[in-house]
């Protein structure tokens, strides 16, 4: 501000001194002072030769300042100590200015440099395309990847695979993909989602790629650790008692080495016998049952899919769930919104699952007031289906919520702890997903595709 007030106050004076000088030299060359007037005349051509070259020196700097801005040059300085003192003044306000840039620049820079980091070292592949298909950035992660660089134009990824190719070939966004990748190095498991952004006013597409074929490969194993434990426990509390009782009749018919003989037995060693064998029968047919309860895991048919109003199956379920609740002090409800929603579904296998649901939440409820169920089908704002069967019972904790989904898994003293496990196996067969969440209440949702 005090700069252009000093440019302000000497461009002002410089013109009244020139039309001072004007005004005095036709002045003198009406009074036919000729000399004078030729005088005057050589000091008006001077002070508007000054005053022209004063505006030209000041434009001159602001434009060698600019040029030096945009070319990132910020070693050009201006004498600061002069007689004009506009100019001083400017000369230092331009050397500020220019300091003011030049941090602002390194600061860039380094925060520039500090992203650039974070991305190179990021574990998901990242890359950027243009509206004419060239890669303009692409992180190291996402050329270890595709096993290809450098990345330049999405027309590389056709020689990675042509499928690959076809997934950006429109230069469209989508939403997150799985993608199988196949190489001389093996197999990969790709995560592809492609999103438009805008910077600096272009249209640019942000490609996040991520592998996860190593969390496949974590939860893999930790599901067989869990099944394991699962079969170990429920084989090992059925053989237990069977080798007990096993050893406790052995020793009526031997003894040492040597067998007994048929007069050493008396009554009540044959009633034992007998219920000892009778014990070893049940637990044989429990584990029998337990055998046959997986086979059923193992062998859930393709679904026979067709359109299903929503609200049709809702009421099935509530017809069949309906007797217990009424029954136990139960509130049971159930809803669609849209009410004409439908469902791409096999019905007999989505009503196992309702149903399946709605007991297990009847058996939380067992002894409680005012208990409540509420079986929910809607569609979410991104157009996907849903059922929610949700309840107000005692919830489950964080400890086991995800143990319930793991094939004979179960907390209660009978069931197989196959219907959870064996809903998820469905909903996966239909393309969907289900998940629990238990807080206040406890909502089990089985999302659709």
């Amino acid at each position: 501000m005090m700069v252009s007030k000093s440019i302000y106050y000497q461009l002002v004076f410089r013109i009244i001194l020139i039309a001072v000088c004007a005004l005095l030299t036709a002045f003198l060359f009406a009074k036919e002072h000729y000399l004078l007037a030729i005088i005057l005349t050589l000091v008006f051509i001077g002070q508007t030769y000054g005053l022209i070259h004063y505006v030209n020196q000041t434009n001159r700097k602001i434009a060698y300042f600019f040029d030096a801005i945009k070319n990132e040059d910020f070693t050009l300085r201006f004498p600061e100590k002069l007689s004009i003192k506009s100019i001083e003044e400017l000369n230092h306000s331009l050397n500020m200015l220019n300091n003011m840039i030049q941090d602002i620049h390194v600061k860039k820079q380094a925060q520039e440099q500090y992203y650039q980091e974070i991305l190179r070292q990021a574990d998901i592949g990242i890359f950027t395309i243009n509206e004419k298909g060239h890669i303009l950035y692409a992180n190291p992660t996402v050329q270890n990847l595709l096993n290809y660089r450098p990345l330049n134009h999405i027309k590389q990824l056709k020689q990675i695979d042509p499928n690959l190719y076809g997934l950006f070939e429109s230069l469209k966004p989508f939403e997150s993909t799985l993608y199988s990748l196949g190489n001389e190095r093996g197999k990969k498991e790709l995560t592809l989602k492609c999103t438009p952004i805008s910077i600096e006013g272009k249209q640019l597409l942000l490609v996040i790629v991520h592998d996860i074929q190593k969390e496949l490969d974590d939860k893999e194993t930790d599901s067989w650790v869990k099944l394991i434990r699962v079969l170990t426990h429920e084989i090992m509390n059925t053989i237990t008692p069977i080798t007990s009782i096993s050893e406790s009749i052995l020793k009526y018919f031997k003894k040492g080495n040597q067998l007994s003989t048929p007069e050493e037995f008396g009554e009540l060693q044959i009633k034992n016998s007998a219920k000892g064998l009778e014990v070893i029968k049940e637990q044989g047919n429990d584990l029998m049952s337990f055998v046959q309860s997986y086979r059923t895991f193992l062998s859930v048919p393709d679904p026979d899919r067709e359109l299903i109003p929503a609200s049709k199956i809702l009421e099935k379920v509530r017809l069949l769930l309906q007797e217990y609740t009424n029954g136990h002090n139960i509130i049971l409800e159930v809803s669609s919104d849209p009410e004409d929603l439908e469902l791409y579904i096999d019905e007999k296998q989505l009503t196992q699952i309702l149903l399946n649901l709605g007991k297990n939440a009847q058996q939380a409820l067992e002894g409680q007031d005012e208990g409540k169920i509420i079986i929910k089908a809607g569609e979410g704002p991104d157009g996907k289906k849903y059922i929610t069967v949700t309840d107000n019972g005692p919830g489950i904790s964080p400890e086991l919520i995800d143990e319930i989904f793991v094939p004979f898994f179960t907390t209660k003293n009978t069931g197989t702890g196959i219907g959870l496990s064996l809903s998820k196996q469905i909903m996966r067969l239909h393309g969907g997903s289900i998940r629990a969440v238990s807080n206040e209440t406890t909502t089990f949702t089985l999302n659709f595709q």
